[in-house]
């Protein structure tokens, strides 16, 4: 049995009552109406939860004038697409003109035709409705393009890391860290989100570094030293330049997150804020997972360890107000970290349980709460 769709909203808005009574009787057999004489009222009504999909209004009105109303709907990124034709007694070229410009999409005078007005509104509503399947399906295919490059970078990222770690799951517990971070510090959602995703490219240059450099199970020599870092620099060439601000980002990070407050980093020895904040957040992160984790040339460090280690490089290695940021985010941090243990295998499709992991909000069993110690870099 099929459901009949349910009526589109019309609003109509007049001083008048007759006028009101006229407009709602000729529309009533095919829309939903809603009705005001106050404009004060009519955008309590817009900008509610369920706004109306057309609005008929009058110019001349005491309060808040039509005029005015339009303009402050067309202000608003929320309502500015809702069609409003306007139904007045001004009837002059000007006066259309001046409705038309603050963004009406027509202009019906008044004694009104019945016929004319349900014709004009059928085909703004269908204008309308056109106009929204259309910035719909704009967003759906941009969402699908952008799902697609994160998976490009995901599957980059963990292509870098599979040269010096077994499982890959260096990369992923990044992502969730520099995430952490961002919220902490403060940044909005889709900073955060784009930061977090493009993170995980970050050592995408180790690809150009030779396995006997990259793998040595002892300290680099001076020579090696200086091949190895050379890997920032390649991994922004190997990116590129991109209007894309995920590309551009993912660019920035693997060009500056061995970069240190002080100056004394690589590959050009950016200080402070010079230094990039996504490279900032990336380094702490970055720094954090090299000391606790099993790395060719040393054992992962306890705990206590490593965070004494980032203590001693507070406003040396890293930004202070960054590490602050860490410190809040702890204890998700070591949660994630258990998660994405190395021990666990590589943990191909967890990536993707964002909820699961982020619902958990309480400090592991075992684990120290409370703020920390700072900084180091491997």
């Amino acid at each position: 049995m099929s459901s009949l769709l349910p009526k589109q909203s019309i609003l109509v808005v007049d001083d008048v009552p007759e006028n009101i009574d006229l407009l709602s009787e000729t529309l009533v057999d095919d829309y939903r109406v809603r009705v005001t004489t106050s404009g004060e009222k009519a955008l309590q009504i817009v900008y509610s939860d369920e706004p109306p999909d057309l609005i008929l209004l009058d110019i001349m009105m005491p309060g808040l004038s039509g005029l005015e109303i339009c303009r402050r709907l067309k202000a608003n990124p929320d309502r500015r697409h809702i069609p409003i034709i306007f139904v007045t007694a001004m009837s002059t070229i000007a006066d259309e003109e001046r409705g038309l410009a603050i963004g009406a999409v027509d202009y019906i005078t008044k004694p009104i035709s019945p016929p004319i007005v349900k014709a004009r509104v059928r085909t703004h509503l269908a204008l309308y409705d056109q106009a929204r399947e259309l910035e719909r399906m704009v967003r759906q295919r941009t969402a699908e393009l952008l799902t697609t490059r994160q998976q490009i970078i995901r599957r980059l990222g963990r292509a870098a890391e599979f040269k010096d770690n077994e499982t890959g799951n260096h990369v992923l517990r990044m992502s969730h860290y520099v995430r952490l971070i961002a919220e902490a510090h403060g940044l909005g959602q889709e900073t955060t989100d784009i930061i977090a995703s493009t993170a995980l490219m970050h050592d995408i240059g180790k690809i150009g570094i030779p396995d006997a450099i990259l793998l040595k199970p002892g300290p680099l020599d001076a020579e090696e030293w200086q091949v190895m870092r050379q890997h920032p620099l390649m991994g922004a060439k190997i990116i590129g330049k991109h209007d894309s601000e995920l590309l551009e980002t993912a660019r920035v990070i693997a060009l500056n997150h061995h970069e240190r407050w002080n100056g004394s980093g690589y590959p050009r020895g950016l200080k402070g804020t010079d230094i990039p904040l996504e490279g900032r957040i990336v380094a702490i992160a970055d720094v954090f997972d090299a000391l606790v984790s099993v790395r060719p040339y040393k054992p992962a460090y306890p705990l206590d360890e490593a965070l004494r280690i980032l203590k001693h490089e507070n406003g040396r290695h890293f930004d202070p107000q960054l590490l602050q940021a860490f410190h809040k985010a702890l204890p998700d941090i070591l949660h994630i970290r258990d998660i994405y243990a190395d021990e666990n295998g590589a943990l191909t499709d967890l990536e993707f349980r964002l909820q699961e992991i982020y619902e958990h909000r309480e400090i592991p069993e075992g684990h120290p709460g409370g703020l920390i110690h700072p900084k180091r870099d491997n």
